[in-house]
């Protein structure tokens, strides 16, 4: 949950606030960045839109891109790297032709597992105005207490199918029946099991509209688009029914708010995931780490943007295939990494850990 003292502690919180204070680093708000600037292939600072003036911010050493996986590509595409088709589209001069920029967006989809909970033990009794109130006193006095938390405590990764190495459905439990956004709580007592398969195959992208940073990008995640999708997503929810039908879970089970006891089909079930996928907001991809002889490669391994000098993407943008699991601590370790890199730290030594894999797991699910 990356929780520190009963608080979400983001990476501004853990790296970018005790930095402010050694006095080189300066922090810019309310800027825009429109482009990296460039000598021939060397990056030499990055061009701003701040209070409606361009301001240029010039580099001694190099530029670090670090704005996601959405946000980067668009701002290398502004600043002439890209598919040259899109960059010329919109005038902008090509530095480096690289049509990976803005390929491969990759992102988990995930579900909710509604059940009604025949005993009044779930967080359904704090969905009041009093509850509430108390719930965020005792945060803001104390840190802790139900508030301290986002109460998914529980995750499980299990393996979909006979003949997959590793696990590839992830869930994550919630102790009531709510959407993320709080608004529609189920009228009751209930619990959820959030599921989705972990690799899919479908690939987005992330282009540019216009040489203005203040326009909006097209984004397309192709969610759902690969063939494997709809029959994935039906084994997560087949096995989702298989667990919470254990014997454990009995006096707590009364009946299935969604998809519903009716949905047994895979036209049916194929309906509800179409109708109610969400994204987990793991964004990812579209700025690949790989060889330099590949085309769609984007970075280097030691985090350089290809046919640049100076210019390093350090962020999720750069992973070439989705993680499995959520994607926050990958970022940090992307960052963690990509510094070593820039800094000239020595690579570390191999840790030449084994993962586990079942013994069976080419003849049998479990």
């Amino acid at each position: 949950m990356t929780v520190y003292k009963g608080r979400r502690w983001s990476t501004a919180n853990a790296y970018l606030r005790p930095a402010l204070k050694r006095g080189n680093l300066h922090l810019f708000t309310r800027m825009l960045v429109d482009k990296i600037l460039f000598s021939g292939k060397r990056a030499i600072g990055v061009q701003t839109l701040h209070r409606g003036k361009i301001k240029n911010i010039l580099a001694r050493k190099g530029v670090i891109l670090s704005a996601g996986a959405i946000a980067s590509p668009a701002i290398l595409q502004r600043s002439g790297i890209g598919p040259a088709g899109l960059l010329k589209k919109h005038g902008i001069e090509i530095i480096a032709d690289r049509p990976g920029v803005g390929a491969n967006l990759q992102d988990h989809l995930e579900v909710y597992f509604q059940i009604a909970c025949r005993q009044p033990v779930s967080l359904y009794k704090y969905l009041n105005p009093f509850s509430k109130a108390l719930i965020g006193l005792r945060w803001i006095l104390f840190k802790d207490g139900i508030g301290a938390s986002n109460q998914f405590e529980t995750v499980g990764f299990i393996r979909s199918d006979k003949g997959v190495a590793y696990p590839d459905i992830q869930f994550h439990f919630l102790p009531v029946a709510i959407r993320y956004d709080g608004k529609s709580a189920a009228d009751g007592h209930g619990f959820q099991l959030h599921v989705g398969p972990m690799r899919s195959g479908s690939r987005g992208y992330v282009h540019i509209t216009s040489a203005d940073a203040r326009a909006a990008q097209e984004i397309r995640f192709n969610y759902l688009s690969h063939p494997d999708d709809l029959p994935d997503f039906r084994k997560a929810l087949h096995l989702t029914r298989e667990i919470l039908s254990q014997e454990a879970l009995a006096p707590y089970y009364d009946y299935e708010i969604q998809p519903g006891a009716d949905a047994l089909s895979d036209a049916a079930l194929d309906a509800f995931v179409r109708a109610e996928a969400e994204s987990a907001y793991h964004p990812c991809g579209t700025c690949k780490m790989g060889s330099i002889t590949d085309p769609m490669a984007v970075v280097s391994p030691d985090c350089r943007v290809i046919e640049t000098e100076n210019l390093y993407c350090a962020d999720s943008a750069i992973l070439p295939r989705i993680t499995n699991g959520n994607l926050n601590a990958p970022s940090i370790m992307t960052g963690e990494k990509a510094a070593d890199h820039i800094k000239g730290k020595a690579v570390l030594p191999r840790a030449n850990e084994k993962p586990f894999f079942s013994p069976d797991w080419q003849t049998d699910q479990r």
